[in-house]
């Protein structure tokens, strides 16, 4: 006797559904993929509790919820432990979170006496909800993937950025350095810096304080006469990105350029940002930026979309292929 097991598929088909966190991304990825976004109902009571009700079966389906959790972060984390909870008690077969922003990914250890990790409270919660799974995009720490006791596609979203860099600004700039907007950011930074063949420098900063601000100080390596491309993973108030230009601006930096995957821009970040003296931002829609922060950076910012990288590890996932291959891993 043999077992014939082709074509053989554990689970139905793919199924999306979309929180309200980011609906034109959840848009695009379901055009990539050739797939509706599957209907279902979002209500918030006069109390602030979240109501959802799916409007038609997902019953032994391949789920995938996709939800960022930037602002407003706490009503973007219930929906999506609301939504895969509701999927679980309908009976999906393999529950999948797409988080292309991962919120608490800074509250990641406890660096100080009675302080909480955070982020490893979310991964909890993921897994109590019912995800099997779980997709996010440039996490702050790496040692959140430590977190999860579910599989997950932790990927990143820098090829976009060095590809975009490389194929319309490299050609204008005149001997181009990376430049990491801190130590923390030092080893992803020279990835960066390799991927499109450039030297490195680094700004020191001693964070002072629980707050967001932090102090720069110092930059190791060489800006002067030379066109800056500042790279992050994230920028929320701007405040670090301010001081890392305004230290390679006083080093002799010409023009600068800001590469970072999470546009988050808490309060005034934008206006923060466009009042730099920088030439260009090279940023992800993993976090929608809204009409009036775009306002601010009007003409002076390039938003890459991550629909089609999700598309596609969402369809890889489904089919059982590797998503390494996807880059040459």
């Amino acid at each position: 006797m043999h077992h014939v097991h082709h074509d053989l598929k554990v689970y139905g088909g793919i199924k999306l559904f979309s929180g309200s966190g980011s609906p034109e991304l959840s848009k695009n990825i379901a055009e990539y993929l050739g797939l509706p976004l599957s209907d279902r109902e979002v209500i918030e009571f006069p109390n602030e509790n979240i109501f959802i009700k799916l409007n038609g079966s997902a019953r032994g389906q391949d789920v995938y919820v996709i939800q960022t959790t930037s602002s407003p972060v706490h009503r973007n984390l219930m929906e999506l432990l609301i939504m895969i909870q509701t999927l679980r008690l309908d009976s999906a077969a393999r529950i999948t979170a797409v988080v292309p922003y991962l919120c608490y990914g800074r509250s990641d250890k406890k660096d100080q006496p009675r302080v909480p990790i955070t982020a490893r409270l979310v991964a909890d919660m993921l897994e109590v909800a019912g995800a099997d799974r779980y997709m996010t995009l440039d996490p702050h720490a790496g040692q959140v993937q430590g977190f999860f006791s579910i599989p997950g596609d932790v990927l990143t979203a820098s090829h976009l950025l060095v590809k975009h860099i490389n194929e319309n600004l490299r050609s204008g700039m005149v001997d181009p350095v990376v430049v990491s907007v801190d130590l923390g950011f030092a080893k992803k930074g020279r990835n960066y810096a390799a991927d499109m063949d450039m030297p490195i420098a680094f700004i020191e900063k001693r964070r002072q304080g629980n707050d967001a601000k932090a102090e720069a100080l110092s930059l190791i390596g060489d800006v002067e006469g030379r066109d800056v491309i500042i790279v992050d993973d994230e920028v929320d108030t701007g405040g670090s990105i301010a001081q890392a230009v305004n230290v390679v601006k006083q080093h002799g930096a010409r023009n600068i350029y800001l590469a970072f995957v999470h546009a988050i821009l808490s309060d005034n970040g934008a206006e923060r940002l466009a009042s730099l003296p920088i030439k260009h931002i090279i940023t992800t829609d993993s976090a929608p930026l809204s009409a009036e922060k775009m306002r601010h950076l009007q003409g002076r910012i390039t938003i890459l979309s991550i629909a089609e990288l999700l598309g596609e590890v969402i369809r890889r996932a489904h089919e059982g292929r590797s998503v390494g291959e996807m880059f040459n891993e």
